[in-house]
């Protein structure tokens, strides 16, 4: 876009898995647009309601009532269509067609990388990370992670209640795709004995097997596995375990629950910010960027550079979760 050629029209849509905070972005896209003079565009239903031309102008009291509310009002879906050069072709046109100059996509690294592809044929567009599984490399926050993590926390507690009077081992499956965020968090957050990370986990049952049995014979009555969802199978695990250790052992999937529910303080007020950004680097006449938060502050990367990172487990977290479980002092006699 030319210097002083400044931007008119705008669209926001949402892609992918849906996340809490979602509705703050878009609330805060639409609302940033509007008070700098722009006319923003709904885009319902993700790329496959661009292809679909579901688009709607949008007001400020579209989306009025809505900050406080999970999943995205905008709607998402999957699109195998937008994965083909054709399918980007036609979105880019569809674009052009509504007077569409600038657009936010919301979403994870796939949505990212439809948003390269619509930059390249001449959209300007903006990623603002919106992903459960906090696994995308270039941000230190992701919208709807807090609250996900929050809902699991509160899960497991509960889990660990029940587990505690009937004392059972639980392996409790929380969701995060290929990434074990939310499955390190919730294994410091609940203490739990064993914690079972896609990027780290050996597959060797026998170590967890044997710590059942060691900490049983230590007095604890209880035995919290959380297992994430790039492992899976926990109730064939379960079935083993008991099997092997002769303790009633109980598999709990807390699955799409997570996705869900009224968004935490920091996820509406980080994808309130983040949404803006996007809007102001929009206006800066920017394209093909990613907004993220590193280090404090919020910040924006090339989609390129942002898709070419890969984001690792802390190692350091990763062990303080691993000595915060298996460091029982073995002059114990009793664990509760």
């Amino acid at each position: 876009m030319a210097e002083n050629q400044k931007i008119q029209t705008i669209g926001v849509l949402t892609s992918g898995g849906d996340a809490p905070g979602m509705n703050a972005a878009i609330r805060a896209v639409v609302r940033r647009g509007l008070s700098n003079g722009l006319k923003v565009k709904g885009i319902y239903k993700g790329y496959n309601g661009l292809l679909n031309e579901e688009i709607k102008d949008m007001s400020a009291r579209d989306v009025s009532d809505t900050i406080q509310r999970g999943g995205t009002v905008l709607y998402t879906a999957r699109c195998a269509e937008f994965r083909t050069e054709e399918g980007q072709r036609r979105g880019a046109e569809v674009c052009r067609k509504h007077g569409i100059e600038g657009l936010v996509v919301i979403g994870g690294d796939g949505s990212f990388a439809g948003a390269r592809k619509l930059a390249n044929l001449g959209i300007n567009t903006i990623g603002v990370p919106g992903t459960i599984d906090l696994d995308i490399a270039c941000t230190e926050y992701t919208i709807g992670f807090d609250t996900a993590v929050n809902t699991a926390m509160e899960a497991i507690d509960k889990v660990r209640d029940t587990s505690t009077s009937h004392e059972r081992c639980s392996i409790i499956e929380v969701m995060g795709r290929n990434a074990g965020y939310l499955a390190l968090w919730c294994g410091i957050a609940n203490g739990a004995e064993d914690v079972l990370l896609p990027e780290k986990y050996d597959y060797d049952e026998q170590k967890i097997i044997n710590n059942i049995i060691e900490n049983r014979k230590l007095g604890k009555k209880h035995h919290i596995i959380i297992n994430a969802e790039g492992i899976g199978h926990s109730e064939a695990m379960a079935k083993r375990i008991e099997a092997a250790t002769g303790i009633e052992t109980r598999a709990t999937i807390l699955g799409h629950m997570q996705r869900g529910g009224s968004p935490t303080c920091k996820d509406r007020v980080y994808a309130s910010t983040m949404g803006a950004m996007a809007v102001d680097l929009l206006l800066a006449g920017k394209t093909c960027r990613v907004v993220g938060y590193r280090h404090g502050e919020y910040v924006d990367f090339d989609i390129n550079e942002a898709l070419s990172m890969e984001k690792r487990i802390s190692e350091y977290q990763y062990e303080v979760c691993s000595s915060l479980s298996h460091n029982y002092d073995k002059h114990e006699t009793k664990i509760q």
